[in-house]
């Protein structure tokens, strides 16, 4: 780990959230050389992150995850709950871990916890550079790319890896368009201490606004994803002190008693957006550089590690291949393994979301359907939770501890 780096370079990390520390740990995992520019982080983020068992298995095998695991709460059950207060209700749906053979589903950790270790980790490898500035511009060349730092000399480099979130630098230099649109919702965001114990169980109330949903933390503490209108975004914000405690705990129908929210809290407006490519001229897009999800079954993030694993994964066989890392053919087979993933999940977020919005009964009818069959149908049931975990098919070889 240095801070400075050589005028060239295998390949280029740009950005230092979670998905760009992953896909750095990862080229160096598979031994291909790597320099991270990205700044470290100056600011708490105090949203948390439910990391499903696939991307532990991968943090486990970067070994990061023994830095985490103290802080981090399993998952063992998701529960489902109807409060629309709709005319057709679906039925309560209970997923046990158990019933597919996992502990857990996943593990809920601040992200606060989860970016120390990341960073801790990558300060650690000997194998991995750090240039501690963000990219100020990109210019691609047919054989290398060079990126100028905000900070320090240009670095020359065979592939960029775009980790730079929504208003992505390598994204625009690429010149790959980015499809945006909204929903009328808001999303808030909180951690709650509350008087009952959480039981490792994570709730999901849908309401006619969105998921309310309860993830659990370590001891008597949880996280909260709240979606709502944004009318109820502004009346929930200038709640303060008891005011709000009582309002949330009112939410979640007093599931866990007594509820104290945390100081400090989340707000932004629900939007999904989609790159039109996830690669192009020797850089490849990870996390939100490449596609946005709501915040809805835990996906959103959970996409971004599979996107740096894989990526990491292609580029590490092309290496030791003695291929150009960056090459046409290369950067193709990254984005054809990770299409299907992106496009499948897309697809479900969007059609929950929009059920829970829809005042048109068979709409909710079919819902309410679809609840009931897999409340009852025990082999769709458990293919719907392996599913949701990972991928059946290109599941990259860090998820399946093999690599």
């Amino acid at each position: 780990m240095t801070d400075s780096a050589p005028a060239s370079q295998t390949c280029a990390v740009v950005g230092g959230g979670p998905a760009g520390l992953i896909a750095a740990l990862a080229l160096a995992h598979f031994g291909v050389p790597a320099v991270l520019l990205a700044r470290r982080p100056t600011q708490v983020d105090n949203r948390t992150t439910a990391l499903l068992a696939s991307s532990v298995a991968a943090l486990e095998a970067l070994g990061v995850w023994a830095a985490c695991r103290a802080h981090a709460a399993p998952l063992r059950v998701l529960r489902i709950a109807d409060d629309t207060g709709r005319l057709w209700r679906a039925p309560e749906v209970r997923f046990d871990a158990a019933e597919i053979g996992l502990e857990a589903f996943g593990w809920n950790i601040e992200n606060r916890h989860l970016v120390a270790a990341l960073w801790d980790r990558v300060s650690a490898a000997p194998e991995l550079m750090h240039v501690d500035s963000a990219a100020q511009s990109i210019t691609i060349g047919s054989s290398a790319v060079t990126v100028i730092p905000a900070e320090g000399s240009p670095l020359e480099t065979r592939l960029v890896v775009g980790a730079d979130g929504r208003r992505s630098v390598c994204r625009a230099a690429a010149r790959i368009a980015m499809e945006e649109r909204g929903y009328p919702q808001t999303a808030l965001t909180y951690i709650l201490t509350h008087s009952r114990p959480h039981h490792d169980i994570s709730t999901e109330f849908h309401t006619g606004d969105g998921p309310f949903t309860i993830v659990p933390l370590p001891s008597c503490r949880s996280s909260l994803v709240c979606v709502v209108a944004p009318v109820q975004a502004e009346v929930l914000a200038r709640l303060g002190g008891g005011a709000l405690d009582a309002e949330i705990e009112r939410r979640c129908h007093s599931i866990l008693g007594k509820m104290q929210v945390e100081p400090g809290h989340g707000a932004f407006a629900l939007t999904v957006a989609a790159a039109s490519r996830l690669a192009a001229d020797r850089i490849a897009l990870v996390g939100e550089a490449g596609h946005v999800f709501a915040p809805i079954g835990a996906q959103g993030l959970n996409l971004g590690l599979r996107d740096a694993v894989t990526l990491g994964e292609v580029a590490g066989a092309a290496w030791r291949g003695g291929r150009d890392v960056g090459a046409a053919d290369v950067t193709a087979e990254y984005a054809r393994r990770r299409r299907p993933d992106i496009a499948s999940r897309a697809v479900a977020i969007d059609l929950l979301n929009r059920s829970l919005l829809s005042d048109f009964l068979p709409i909710q009818g079919l819902r309410g359907l679809g609840l009931y069959a897999l409340d009852r149908i025990g082999p769709l049931r458990r293919t719907v939770m392996r599913e949701g975990i990972a991928p059946s098919r290109e599941m990259p070889l860090l998820m399946r501890g093999t690599a």
